[in-house]
Parts: structure tokens; C-alpha cells; sequence
């Protein structure tokens, strides 16, 4: 017995599949709902952290996704200037358990294809160019609007729809994602083969310098920096930007700039933060990941903490008979305060950045946050 046989999915990302493997597999009725035409064939990295590929084990997919990334342990702190001296290698703590490496990174469109072939492969059903526009929930069932008609009504509707969510406006959720003030560079570069975990360089003229391996060949490079507006930008103004900003670092910055090109898939975004206060649903109606919340990067927390919702949201339709209040108390109380304290901590680091804080506590920030979610949720 379930809670439901019949779930809606709007998205397509992260969330959105680890959800559907999860339920379709057990013989839950899924059918993902995704605005875009195909499953992403481009973008830069990610980072996972531990309890990422915990749930990545719990889904059946760590073998696939290990395959393609890159695991690593330790993290090195770099200083700019000439040499980038390094100032010190840090054990980074095993977040998933002794069994698992404390992160890896990959490229994203590989994690997309992964979780989206698991979640057809287990039954779950995927309509593209198909975006949830609207619901009518009620406490038994949920109507499901799709490209403005319904598609039919069913047990629960779940909100993976991403930052700017339409199920989020659609159930009356008025929160929105703010800028922090912070914007990120990312590209994607060969590997040389001294690079074998994340190296950050704090100090310069960015916020923060980085790398991290996504591959034997390959990782992704990244610049944050005060938010700028830079829509209007090419391809070609943006490898150049990329290669100026980082002038002032050396080490294997002079690596990634060598190679920095229009093929890098240079990207940038802006840093932002949000949190749904209280529940998460209404009615039958429920928003996850980056619908529910969203952080800063600064402790690469944002796939992690969006698998830990789906993972729990999951768990409690597949041992549940029916979604009441119970259901609703038990998963906020498992979801909530975490996910608060992951964006709260988040944004500090970034604000003590963006201060020029230099006594501020880093390392215990972090390993507050790391100690925090090596606990299953």
C-alpha cells in the first residue's frame, strides 16, 4: 500500500528524476511534466558533496554516475599572486558515510542523462515541452493544468519546476528567490593532471577562484564576483572576460586560461537565496528543491539538499497509507529546519565575503553544516 498511485511531476532536473526512479520503481504511476524540448545536452559541473551520492546509492545509479565524474577527497586552499602558494589541504569529511568519497564532481548534462534514463527505464513517464502552468488542489486529489489545459487529476502534485516555479505561484507560495549580490563564472576545461580535487583561492579581485575534476579529462572552472549584469554578452566576450578576471591567479589558472574558448561553454549567473517559511504544500500540492529553496554555492550544498527532500518525500508516499496531516508534520519536521539552516549558512558565508570579513569562521561554518547533513535526513 502507498499513500498514492498517481503523481505528477513538474520538472525535469535533479529533483524531479531522483523523484520519479524513486517512486516508479515501487509501481507508482509517475508522469514528469518538462517545459524543455530534451534532457540538457549542455552546461558546465556540479559539485556533490557526500550525502549527494548517498542518495545516488540509495536510487541504484552510484555505479552510472561514478563512471562518468570524478571522486575525489580533501580540499586545497590556494592564495593569488605568483606560485599560488598553497595556504592549506584540508580533509573534507566523509558526508555519505566511510563507504563514499567526500564528493566529486561531474558535467551535468552526464548527471541529467543518468537520473532521466533511470526514471524511464523504472516505468516513470516524461512529457517535454510541457510545463505545469496551474492546479486545482483539493484534499483528496489535485487537478493538473499543462500548457494552460488539464491533463487529468491525480494524488499529488510535486513542484520540481526549479528557482522561478509556476506550481510555487500556482498554489499561492509568494516567495521568491533574491540575489545575494554575488554572481558566478563557470567553464568548462580540460584537466591537467595535477588537479585532483576542489581548489579554491580566496582573496584577489574575485570573491573566490576555483576548480574542480569532473572527469579524467576534464573539469570545471569558476569566477564569483560582485553581481553584474552581462545578458548582452558573446560567447567571445565572455572567455575573454573569464581570462582577464583571472589574471591575478596562478597555478593552474594558467592552464585554464590557455584553454579557455567558445567551446568552454562559458556561463554566469547571479547568486540567490530563498525559503519557503512553514509548509511546503498546499493541498496535495507540494514544491522541492530549488521550488522550495535555494543557497549560494559557497558550500555546494543546492543538489544535495534538493535529492535529500525528494529522497524523504518518497520514502513517506511508498510507507504511508494515505497523505494526511501526519504525513505532511513528518515530512516538514524532517526537511524544513535542514534545508533553512543549509540556505542560512550558505548566505552568511557569501555575506562575510562580500564584508571582507576576516574573522570570520570559516572552517567551522562549514563543518557545522558538513557534521549536520552526515546524518540521513
Amino acid at each position: 500500500m502507498t499513500a498514492t498511485t498517481r503523481v505528477a511531476i513538474a520538472g525535469g532536473g535533479v529533483a524531479a528524476t531522483a523523484l520519479a526512479i524513486q517512486l516508479a520503481r515501487e509501481g507508482v504511476e509517475v508522469d514528469m511534466f518538462d517545459k524543455a524540448d530534451c534532457v540538457s545536452a549542455l552546461g558546465s559541473g556540479i559539485t556533490l558533496q557526500g550525502n549527494a551520492l548517498r542518495a545516488f546509492v540509495n536510487l541504484g545509479v552510484w555505479d552510472q554516475i561514478k563512471d562518468a565524474g570524478y571522486a575525489f577527497n580533501g580540499l586545497t586552499l590556494r592564495a593569488p599572486g605568483p606560485g599560488a602558494a598553497i595556504v592549506a589541504d584540508m580533509p573534507e569529511i566523509a558526508m555519505g558515510g566511510p563507504d563514499l568519497p567526500a564528493g566529486m564532481g561531474m558535467y551535468r548534462p552526464d548527471l541529467a542523462r543518468i537520473l532521466t534514463d533511470a526514471a524511464v527505464a523504472a516505468g516513470a513517464r516524461l512529457h517535454h515541452h510541457a510545463e505545469v502552468t496551474g492546479c486545482t488542489t483539493g484534499d483528496s486529489e489535485v487537478e493538473v493544468e499543462v500548457n494552460g489545459e488539464s491533463v487529468g487529476t491525480y494524488g499529488l502534485l510535486v513542484g520540481a519546476d526549479g528557482l522561478h516555479s509556476k506550481v510555487r505561484e500556482s498554489i499561492g507560495i509568494e516567495v521568491q528567490p533574491e540575489r545575494t549580490g554575488m554572481g558566478i563564472w563557470r567553464a568548462f576545461v580540460p584537466r591537467p593532471a595535477e588537479v585532483t580535487h576542489t581548489e579554491l583561492y580566496y582573496g584577489g579581485p574575485m570573491y573566490i577562484a576555483g576548480y574542480t575534476p569532473t572527469g579524467e579529462d576534464t573539469m570545471y572552472a569558476f569566477l564569483v564576483e560582485d553581481a553584474a549584469d552581462h545578458v548582452d554578452v558573446t560567447d567571445e566576450q565572455a572567455v575573454e572576460i573569464m581570462r582577464g578576471q583571472s589574471m591575478a591567479y596562478d597555478g593552474p589558472w594558467n592552464h585554464i586560461r590557455e584553454h579557455l574558448s567558445t567551446a568552454s561553454h562559458v556561463n554566469y549567473t547571479w547568486f540567490t537565496a530563498h525559503i519557503i517559511p512553514g509548509r511546503w504544500n498546499r493541498g496535495r500540492a507540494v514544491c522541492v528543491g530549488d521550488a522550495a529553496h535555494s543557497c549560494p554555492p559557497t558550500i555546494a550544498q543546492g543538489a544535495a539538499q534538493a535529492l535529500e527532500d525528494t529522497e524523504v518525500l518518497g520514502e513517506l508516499i511508498l510507507k504511508r497509507d494515505t497523505i494526511d496531516q501526519d504525513f505532511w508534520d513528518e515530512f516538514h519536521a524532517r526537511r524544513v529546519e535542514r534545508a533553512t539552516m543549509v540556505v542560512e549558512s550558505s548566505t552568511l558565508l557569501g555575506s562575510w565575503l562580500l564584508e571582507g570579513r576576516r574573522d570570520a569562521d570559516v572552517p567551522g561554518l562549514v563543518a557545522s553544516v558538513a557534521q549536520t547533513v552526515s546524518v540521513p535526513a
